[in-house]
């Protein structure tokens, strides 16, 4: 069954389900995205800041994998915001990736304290013109955020790639990013473990009722909710089996108990305090 495909803002479409390399070892990253090829994976999300972009093009490089069959993401880092350090860093991640274009690029962080997302954003439209990268979006935007970008770019944002899993669902920035036709991506979208989710009832319940585990449970609801979903893994069985949702279905009683989980847990770094 092939992954569902979803349509951004601009005219193209991604993957629903990607696999991402937050965190993987710069010396394991060609194996391990090898791996996620060899499983059936065409969507590799990536970023400067994680310093696998090497690693991640020499895999594509070797798979022997068409280009237009692949969905590439990498992001700017927060150093690199303002106008010719964004057209600086989009042109070294192409050189370390060895491509010519990514599919997606993304501002990492609004980090508002700074002054320089609008202009940052204002560099982005231009690196999509040029061809560099097909789409552009943004990552960790809160709604002021996006309302800055909307009102003053001229490219709306086709991505905004969020914290996102049942302890945060972040509904408001959903349901914004619906209405302006801003496509919702989920980083941490198991929780990085950092609480009992596969423990939790309305999880675990479904995953024995679909004879599936918790973690296939939380991808599906994802997928299920139009979200965007890409997790990581080290693990070529892990892998599979994170890519092996596409053969069942929660119910709607299913879905909505866990949509009840949702109690504004954040695991990772608040957009409005970041400071790295």
């Amino acid at each position: 069954m092939p992954v569902p495909l979803i349509a951004l803002n601009d005219g193209t479409t991604i993957p629903q389900l990607g696999f991402g390399v937050f965190k993987v070892d710069p010396d394991e990253t060609e194996r391990i995205v090898t791996d996620a090829l060899e499983v059936g994976y065409r969507h590799i999300d990536t970023a400067a800041i994680y310093g696998n972009e090497i690693g991640v093009g020499r895999a594509i490089e070797k798979s022997g994998i068409p280009r237009d069959e692949l969905f590439v993401t990498t992001k700017l880092w927060n150093s690199d915001q303002g106008t010719q350090s964004a057209f600086d860093a989009i042109d070294l991640s192409l050189e370390k990736l060895g491509l010519g274009s990514v599919n997606l690029y993304l501002i990492h962080w609004p980090r508002a304290d700074l002054g320089l997302y609008m202009e940052t954003w204002t560099a982005m439209e231009q690196i999509q013109a040029s061809g560099k990268a097909v789409s552009i979006g943004v990552s960790n935007f809160h709604i002021p955020h996006l309302e800055h970008v909307i009102a003053e770019g001229s490219v709306v944002p086709a991505i905004d790639q969020i914290e996102l899993h049942p302890g945060l669902a972040q509904r408001p920035i959903r349901d914004f990013a619906r209405n302006h036709g801003i496509a919702v991506e989920a980083w941490g979208p198991l929780g990085q473990g950092k609480y009992d989710l596969f423990g939790m009832r309305p999880v675990a319940d479904a995953a024995a009722a679909h004879d599936v585990t918790p973690a296939q449970v939380v991808i599906r609801w994802h997928l299920q909710n139009g979200i965007i979903v890409f997790p990581k893994s080290n693990s070529r069985e892990r892998m599979a089996e994170n890519f092996d949702v596409l053969g069942f279905q929660l119910t709607g009683t299913e879905l909505a108990a866990i949509d009840e989980l949702d109690q504004g847990l954040r695991v990772g770094a608040n957009p409005d305090e970041a400071r790295f």
